[in-house]
């Protein structure tokens, strides 16, 4: 049996390199994934996004650490493709964010999974979505 899939966006990423509100839920989901009862896919934009924020007040070297740690969680990452692009024109369309917000969402209501997202501006109507933000 298949573990159930998420999408996070990478504002939830960033919580498990932060101690902020919201960062204990979000490191509860990359426990459930590397014990094997949850499996996350992102978009391509997800490492970028996450190494930039993680270690934006951090030492410049910090930077190798935050993305080794990505690395080794082996999250599915889906590529940027036509269907992937699409389905974040729609999302963009449907939840007036910006086309790079709205890659998250995209891909989860192409694999009909939840959103998992901090980011309320860009996401909170986003059908399913839960929000970590407290």
């Amino acid at each position: 049996m298949s573990a159930p899939v998420c999408v996070l966006d990478a504002s939830v990423g960033v919580k498990w390199f932060r101690d902020e509100p919201g960062s204990e839920a979000a490191r509860a989901l990359v426990e459930g994934h590397i014990a094997g009862t949850l499996t996350i896919v992102v978009d391509t934009l997800f490492g970028y996004e996450v190494l930039r924020a993680a270690s934006r007040d951090a030492e410049p070297r910090d930077a190798i650490r935050v993305w080794s740690d990505i690395a080794r969680l082996e999250l599915i990452t889906v590529p940027l493709g036509e269907e992937l692009v699409s389905a974040a024109a729609d999302a963009r369309a449907d939840l007036s964010c910006t086309l790079y917000d709205a890659f998250s969402a995209g891909l989860a209501t192409l694999l009909e999974a939840p959103l998992y997202s901090a980011d309320v501006r860009a996401h909170g109507a986003h059908p399913g979505v839960r929000l970590i933000t407290a």
